[in-house]
């Protein structure tokens, strides 16, 4: 039997419209340090999103959310956050903030495989 691996995991939201706390879920980071894994993925449903906001700017939440990805990642073009260890880049993207993009609280789980685990939590919240 393999060993599972205790992950945690937290849902990007979109609130186009902070004021009106309205959101739709566009993304999942999940993070599980026996594995080393920190991974972003995310998909936006622009009909939900201009539901909420015609206004919106797509082209500039897209690239918000790549710098989520970057900042997972530790990429050198990230900025200083993703130069920090992975538990302290997984805490800086999961703390409370109000500003378009938000993320849920931080919950664990168990899985054997991380990578599935952030396709199947995807699927189930976000798509």
């Amino acid at each position: 039997m393999q060993e599972k691996y205790l992950f945690e995991y937290a849902i990007i939201r979109l609130v186009p419209r902070v004021e009106r706390e309205e959101f739709c879920n566009v993304g999942i980071i999940l993070f599980s340090k026996e594995r080393k894994f920190l991974q972003a993925m995310h998909t936006v449903n622009e009909n939900k999103v201009k539901a909420l906001d015609e206004k919106a700017d797509i082209p500039e939440v897209l690239a918000y959310l790549q710098a989520f990805e970057k900042i997972c990642q530790g990429a050198k073009d990230g900025g200083p956050i993703a130069q920090l260890d992975m538990p302290s880049r997984f805490r800086w993207l999961t703390a409370q903030r109000s500003t378009i993009l938000q993320t849920s609280r931080v919950h664990p789980g168990f899985c054997q495989n991380p990578q599935e685990a952030l396709v199947r939590l995807h699927q189930q919240l976000v798509l």
